[in-house]
């Protein structure tokens, strides 16, 4: 399919007053769109009760994990496409298709009809179209914001835009406990006006400053990408899930050959698009330092962060809230209130250190940022369970400074490093990184976390139940249920131990139901098991954020690329 555009004029000089209209619309895009990923992990909740379905029923586990991350999923796998596309047809068009598309969703997603299992897949298929919707925000918003600031300004504005997209995941924590509490389809209305305004605004104001460039749509680099990863995203969804007498799946014969089946196909996606006159993953990118060190720098980030997201709120809301007088009702929206330091050391770091790199390049913010982001994890590993809330607020603190130093600069960094017919392109790779390195960790993560549950949980949680009177037999089949029912539990704001003992309860003395379903039981009964899983998880976040600053130094010196210039002529840029 050949396509040919007329090319748009370029962006007038000395034009401040559009840059920041642009930098302002594109902002809103991308905390809406990261707002919208989190809102919903913390509404979880209150939209099954409201759609009258139990979300830890084993038949209805999928619902749960699809609505959870098809959002993930669907903007991994699209970014890059709609990055080529924008490239083909005009960025701000894709990008204004966008905003409609996920205001559309939100409206759709508020007016969710029936109840059960109908409206739980009405809902995953929304959400899929909202991730359309986003994806369309998130591969063009960094292309038309480089395309609108001169190089001088780039890691400012890229770093305000990080601040709204990280702010956004955040922010969505608590906004989805309130708004959830008064009735869980404001979570989706809460969207419409930001994008019905931004949606209006954007076709108003924003307009094509970079030139349009004649191409052919790839057809088999993108049915062989996005299957391929769809395929390996969904093993990795699946593979967290029990299988048969396993803790988890990835042993099962359907999530192997999902993830054989997905390496076989990005194998030859590869292969095409190095054989491709016009491939939509631009490869030869990657011969320029900056653009591949920045790139495996960003996945290897995101993995580490991704998941920390879900091990805080599990340590918080099974263990930590519990225990200090929260009813676990009322721990998701508590949790994400005592996440915000993270959000408050990214505010205080993403703009300076964006600022600074216009002036002395990424290499060293962006190495620097990835060893503070890995001090802070080997910190965490060292709080007991029951920690001390001002120490555990300074670590988060120390974390959201360390990742933005790292995120603004390494962006900026990406994106000078690539001429601008190629920004399209070159942001939507960046996404999908991203986007991809998120739904990877929390594969990981849960996955590091339920070994380390399933080798000491068992027996601990045998021995506290006989201790309150259950029978052997009970006991005995409860403490060996996978583990991923108590994460998913607390993950939720369930009561674990009532949701796990049901009907037995009743065969308990009325002190000892009291005391199992109680505030205090669980967390001391799961505290020392939980930690040594987290203890695996923070080290491997410990070791992604070192061999990220590596990959970080290694990109060498501040690089601009010219639109003229052959892809490997920033292949040894010029030390710091």
């Amino acid at each position: 399919m050949s396509v040919l555009t007329t090319a748009p004029p370029s962006r007038p000089a000395g034009n401040d007053r559009y840059k920041w209209t642009v930098l302002s619309n594109t902002t809103l895009g991308m905390f809406m769109a990261t707002l919208d990923s989190s809102i919903v992990l913390i509404a979880l909740p209150a939209i099954f009760n409201g759609i009258r379905l139990n979300p830890l029923a084993p038949a209805n586990v999928s619902y749960l994990l699809w609505l959870l991350l098809g959002y993930l999923v669907v903007t991994a796998v699209l970014v890059v496409t709609f990055g080529k596309l924008g490239d083909m047809f005009g960025r701000v068009r894709m990008y204004n298709g966008g905003f409609a598309v996920f205001t559309v969703a939100s409206i759709a997603l508020s007016l969710t009809p029936g109840h059960g299992g109908s409206a739980a897949l009405f809902m995953i298929v929304m959400r899929i179209v909202q991730g359309i919707g986003g994806a369309l925000l998130m591969a063009n918003s960094t292309a038309i914001l480089t395309d609108a600031f001169p190089v001088e300004q780039r890691g400012t504005a890229l770093g305000i835009s990080m601040i709204a997209g990280i702010a956004g995941s955040f922010i969505g924590l608590i906004l989805g406990g309130v708004l959830a509490d008064i009735n869980w389809r404001l979570v989706f209305w809460v969207n419409v006006p930001f994008g019905v305004f931004g949606t209006v605004w954007a076709y108003l104001k924003l307009k094509e400053v970079s030139t349009a460039v004649r191409g052919k749509l790839d057809v088999w680099g993108n049915v062989t990408f996005g299957a391929g990863l769809v395929l390996v995203l969904v093993g990795i969804t699946y593979g967290i899930q029990p299988y048969k007498t396993h803790n988890m799946g990835w042993t099962g014969p359907w999530v192997l050959l999902e993830l054989l089946s997905g390496l076989a196909l990005l194998g030859a996606f590869l292969v095409i698009e190095a054989k491709s006159d016009d491939p939509m993953f631009h490869l030869e990118l990657f011969r320029v330092r900056a653009f591949a060190a920045g790139n495996v720098a960003n996945l290897l980030s995101a993995i580490g962060r991704g998941g920390l997201q879900f091990m805080l709120i599990i340590w918080l809301q099974g263990i930590w809230l519990p225990q200090h007088g929260y009813n676990y009702t009322d721990t998701p929206l508590w949790a994400g209130i005592y996440m915000v330091p993270i959000t408050v050391g990214f505010l205080l770091s993403a703009p300076a250190s964006g600022y600074l790199s216009d002036k002395y390049g990424a290499r060293s913010f962006a190495t620097g940022g990835m060893l503070v982001g890995a001090a802070s994890f080997l910190f965490l590993e060292l709080l007991p369970a029951n920690f001390s809330y001002p120490i555990f607020a300074l670590l988060l603190l120390i974390n959201g400074i360390g990742f933005g130093l790292f995120t603004a600069p390494n962006t900026t960094g990406i994106m000078n490093s690539v001429p601008s017919r190629q920004r399209g392109a070159a942001s939507g790779m960046t996404a999908t990184f991203r986007n991809s390195g998120m739904v990877l960790s929390i594969g990981l993560f849960f996955s590091l976390m339920i070994a380390g549950l399933a080798s000491s949980l068992p027996r601990t949680m045998y021995a506290g139940l006989v201790g309150q009177g259950l029978s052997a037999a009970d006991a005995t089949r409860i403490s060996h249920l996978p583990p991923v029912a108590l994460l998913f539990a607390a993950f939720l704001g369930y009561n674990p131990m009532k949701t796990l003992l049901g009907t037995k309860l009743n065969g308990l003395s009325v002190a000892a139901r009291n005391n199992v379903v109680g505030r205090s039981f669980f967390p001391h009964l799961i505290s020392n098991p939980f930690m040594h899983g987290l203890r695996i998880a923070f080290t491997a976040s410990l070791i992604m954020c070192l061999v990220a600053a590596a990959c970080s130094w290694m990109r060498g010196g501040r690089y601009v690329a010219v639109d003229d210039e052959p892809a490997d002529a920033a292949g040894a840029p010029e030390a710091e």
